[in-house]
């Protein structure tokens, strides 16, 4: 989806590869692809190439959201991936050794129904901390949103007192209620996919954060999996010259 998820994961791709016996697929669109090959230059990973759609909505070529002309044009790009499916299905198929899980873009929500097709776990990747989950899911349980303070008055979390957040500090996507909106069903798509997914990937380590680890593994679904962090196994080389890109 971006360069600011892909890193992480060409990093875990190779944090896998470090274990014995160990084979990983990438699946990638055709201008991504010299990115994700570099990225993983000397590894024993394989490649698979999708064909990206092509659609009205997006301008020809942008196969990234680090190349959409607007981020008002996210939302688009990202319904548009879903005329992958047939391709992936197809590639997974005939994907040797057979896939033991699957690690997907938390956006790419129809990765679900191809995982559950084929009875492949899938885990959902996001690119967040358990932090910035946890709070996101306080502010949406709490109703703090739909609240008569106003924008910029800072209110406390009731099951993180010591953590304070405003209307501001929330993204205007999670402020949409209008169930009819592109941005709601698409949320809502995202959101049911991943809590019944059968797990969530983490650039984390459960020392960092087990206050938030803790309360996402006994208050919401599906389980998070802190492995990280995923750059220990990229050589420093690399991460420094990647550095501008996320």
């Amino acid at each position: 989806m971006s360069k600011g998820h892909t890193i992480p994961l060409l990093h875990f791709a190779r944090l896998l590869l470090l274990r014995h016996n160990t084979a990983v697929t990438v699946f990638t669109t055709p201008k991504n692809r010299p990115f994700v090959a570099h990225s993983l230059h000397g590894t024993g990973a394989s490649i698979v190439t999708l064909l990206f759609p092509t659609t009205t909505d997006i301008p020809a070529g942008v196969e990234s959201t680090d190349e959409l002309p607007s981020i008002s044009l996210f939302h688009k790009f990202a319904y548009s991936t879903e005329a992958m499916q047939p391709h992936f299905e197809h590639a997974l198929q005939h994907t040797l050794p057979r896939p033991n899980f699957m690690v997907t873009d938390g956006f790419l929500w129809w990765t679900l129904q191809s995982a559950t097709k084929f009875s492949v776990p899938r885990f959902v990747y996001y690119g967040i901390s358990c932090y910035s989950n946890c709070i996101l899911r306080e502010v949406l349980r709490s109703g703090i949103l739909g609240g008569p303070q106003p924008n910029d008055e800072l209110v406390e979390l009731t099951r993180f007192p010591w953590i304070k957040i405003c209307k501001e500090d929330i993204e205007s996507e999670f402020k949409n209620r209008d169930p009819n909106s592109v941005v709601y069903q698409f949320n809502m798509k995202v959101i049911s996919a991943t809590a019944i997914s059968y797990g969530m990937v983490v650039n984390s380590f459960y020392e960092l954060e087990h206050v938030f680890v803790d309360y996402l593994n006994n208050e919401s679904s599906p389980k998070s999996w802190c492995v990280g962090p995923f750059c220990i196994a990229e050589p420093a080389s690399k991460i420094y010259a990647q550095s501008g890109q996320l």
